[in-house]
């Protein structure tokens, strides 16, 4: 207990560094959230909770997740400050050319990278035997081994202060970082699992997944309250912590949108007042246990979804890519959603495999392909990146037969990339930039709000990563 009191003590100190208001972070993703869900949103509400965080925050109109527009790359963007290139996670299905396959006793490298639903244990967490293996030491990579650079949980851990995040899959332990002791308290109840006795599951219909935030909203609600996320034991309330929203992700894929302007069906437009509800119950408890002026709300999504124009949507079948592949002689590893991501198992043979999947671009559903020089100014040419990557025709969802979902992410364009971008605080005079900035700017401004370096991030070393506009060494600008 006097070691925690002592580290909370000289990370409180750190906060001379500049005057501040802020106390604690909370970054919350509501995932699939679009910028123009959030412009629309506050304009048809002006006395919802959004529109309250909206009134003293900045609210960037520009914001753009790095592609591939995953959940694994858009949220350790949100907390690295890092694109693939320096995380090395492009999709949460990947290949990695010196990792070895579970179960194969190192004999062989070159594996699969899945840290999905897939990955855990009956018992809870996740199952070592699925995991791929390190060939240096033939133990299994854990999530957070697979993360090349730091984490902020790991910098504000390291600082002293305490640490939460609340997410949908065991695999999210990879906001740990590499060191593994990122977070303090770490929630990932599983949302791919049937948890409700029901035909498809939590994410079948919206009003399970709704139920779903509400228990991760109750957890958050209790370390806002000083408690673990489980309530059973007392806790500081977190210097970082937050959790992600997927009731907007699951009602854009079941109901999409009215047009091509954006305008919410009425099945989304309730889901949006819902986790408005959410939001103001998160900012309610802020400030019945007066944390709200001493707490920055950071409102953004790990990705959108795609197409947004319901008029543009086309399903092809993502096998068709395989069998395109596997026709030349060639073994390959696909993993395609709103893109198609493909490692091949001779690289040598990229040229020759993407022409023969131009010449059936039609019916294949793609635009063009970035693969060699052009691929290199977009990721570094290493052992983890694609070989060949799929850019669609607009509207394309790679997909199973049958499926019917009227959006998807892990893609390329606006519609994935676009989000909504809203830092929040009392002392904020109410802004729009208008002006591009990337999600993974996330990172540097919450620990510079929190009086800490942007530079302890690596990821922000390697890439150059800036604060959000609106920011500088001295904190907040335009401070009221």
């Amino acid at each position: 207990m006097m070691k925690r009191i002592v580290a909370f003590m000289l990370f409180a100190l750190s906060f001379n560094a500049f005057s501040s208001p802020i106390r604690h972070v909370l970054l919350i993703s509501v995932d699939g959230l679009h910028a123009l869900d959030l412009r629309g949103f506050l304009e048809k509400h002006p006395r919802s909770a959004l529109a309250s965080l909206a009134r003293h925050g900045i609210e960037y109109t520009d914001a753009n997740t790095p592609t591939p527009a995953d959940s694994f790359p858009g949220l350790l963007a949100l907390v690295t400050g890092g694109t693939p290139e320096a995380t090395g996670v492009y999709f949460d299905v990947s290949y990695a050319r010196r990792l070895s396959p579970p179960g194969s006793r190192c004999r062989r490298q070159g594996a699969e990278v899945v840290f999905d639903e897939s990955m855990d244990a009956k018992g809870g967490g996740l199952d070592p035997g699925r995991l791929p293996l390190d060939p240096e030491t033939c133990r299994p990579l854990y999530p957070h081994d697979y993360l090349k650079v730091n984490t902020a949980f790991e910098v504000v851990r390291q600082s002293g202060g305490y640490t939460a995040w609340i997410d949908k899959h065991p695999v999210y332990e990879i906001v740990e970082g590499p060191s593994g002791k990122g977070v303090d308290d770490l929630y990932t109840p599983e949302i791919g699992q049937n948890a409700e006795g029901e035909t498809g599951g939590i994410t079948s219909k919206t009003s399970s997944t709704e139920r779903y935030d509400e228990m991760k909203v109750d957890a958050l609600i209790r370390e806002i309250d000083g408690r673990t996320h489980d309530g059973r034991k007392t806790a500081p309330v977190p210097e970082l912590f937050g959790l992600n929203i997927q009731e907007v992700n699951v009602g854009q894929k079941l109901y999409g949108y009215a047009d091509g302007e954006g305008a919410p069906s009425s099945g989304l437009a309730q889901v949006m007042l819902n986790c408005d509800r959410l939001l103001g119950r998160i900012a309610a408890e802020l400030k019945k246990k007066k944390l709200y002026d001493s707490t920055l709300v950071i409102v953004t999504a790990k990705h959108g979804n795609g197409p947004i124009d319901p008029g543009k949507l086309r399903h092809v079948d993502e096998k068709a890519i395989m069998r395109a592949i596997e026709k030349n002689g060639v073994s390959a590893h696909v993993t395609a959603d709103r893109s198609a991501l493909i490692w091949l198992e001779e690289r040598s043979r990229t040229a020759g495999v993407a022409r023969a999947l131009l010449a059936q671009k039609k019916q294949l559903g793609m635009d063009k392909l970035l693969y060699g020089e052009s691929l290199s100014l977009l990721y570094p040419l290493d052992s983890r990146s694609p070989d060949i990557v799929v850019l669609p025709q607009r509207g394309v969802i790679y997909s199973g037969a049958g499926d019917r979902k009227m959006m998807e992410h892990g893609g390329f364009d606006s519609d994935d990339t676009h989000v909504a971008l809203l830092v929040s605080n009392p002392s904020i005079k109410r802004a729009i930039v208008r002006a591009p900035v990337s999600t993974a700017s996330v990172a540097p401004t919450l620990l510079a709000a929190l009086g800490l370096s942007p530079d302890k991030l690596e990821a922000v070393r390697i890439e150059g990563t800036a604060v959000l506009p609106g920011w500088d060494k001295g904190g907040l600008r335009g401070r009221m």
